[in-house]
Formats: C-alpha cells, sequence, structure tokens
C-alpha cells in the first residue's frame, strides 16, 4: 500500500480534530472534506491544501495553506463570526503528529473572512500557513 500523501494525512487530522470538538463538532452539522450533496448549514468543508516543497537535505517538506470554510443559512453574520472564532481556536490544537513519517512543524494563522455567498446565504473562510516535514 502506497504512503498518504501530506494532503491526506492533513485533511483527515483536520476533520477529525473539528468533527470531535467540543464548541464546534455540536454546533455545526457536519465537517467535511468536499462540498457535500446534502447538507444543512451550517456546514465545514476542509478545503483541498495549497503545498508547496519546503523540503530540507534529509527530510521530504510541504508548506502552504490550510482553509476551512463555513456555510450558514441566512444574512446575519454574528452566528458566523463566532463560528470561524471557534475554528481559529481549534486549528492551532492539531496533534503536531499526523502519522507516516508527516509532522507539522509549524502552524500559524493568516486570515479570516466572512462573505455574502447569495440571497440569504453567507460564508466564512478561514485560513493557516502550515509546513510540514516527514521523515525520510
Amino acid at each position: 500500500m502506497a504512503a498518504m500523501s501530506a494532503h491526506v494525512r492533513l485533511t483527515e487530522a483536520v476533520e477529525a480534530l473539528l468533527g470531535s470538538h467540543s464548541g464546534l463538532g455540536v454546533v455545526v452539522n457536519g465537517v467535511f472534506d468536499s462540498p457535500p450533496q446534502r447538507a444543512v448549514r451550517p456546514f465545514a468543508v476542509i478545503e483541498d491544501a495549497v503545498l508547496v516543497d519546503w523540503s530540507t537535505k534529509d527530510m521530504i517538506g510541504r508548506e502552504g495553506r490550510l482553509a476551512v470554510a463555513l456555510f450558514e443559512a441566512g444574512e446575519d453574520r454574528k452566528r458566523l463570526r463566532a463560528l470561524a472564532d471557534r475554528i481559529a481556536a481549534a486549528i492551532p490544537e492539531l496533534p503536531r503528529e499526523l502519522g507516516e513519517g508527516w509532522r507539522i512543524a509549524s502552524l500559524a494563522f493568516v486570515r479570516s473572512r466572512v462573505f455574502r455567498e447569495g440571497p440569504g446565504l453567507c460564508a466564512a473562510m478561514v485560513e493557516f500557513r502550515v509546513r510540514m516535514l516527514q521523515a525520510n
């Protein structure tokens, strides 16, 4: 069986963390790794991380942006802002050891924003910079 990629390990860790997080998992109607066909808002989607090479002489490395999107019904952004703040507080709790040699070397909040998606719909995006290393 082939080793799992940095993308897979990172996404699985975020999905597990947010799905079981006491301040978030019980408030949203699901945490998904791709947009769901049917889901009742609010829900979260872990966007596919944009990763680039960050290797060293003796370790494979990836650096990039990790983003979690939140989708909410209604145009009252107060609750959505609170959910985005919970994600911003939760992501730094990711385990540093992700498995198959992958380890988070650093993780930093970059930005968040709330925006209108359409009539009666709004969304938020919370982004982090992540640096990962895998021992050879």
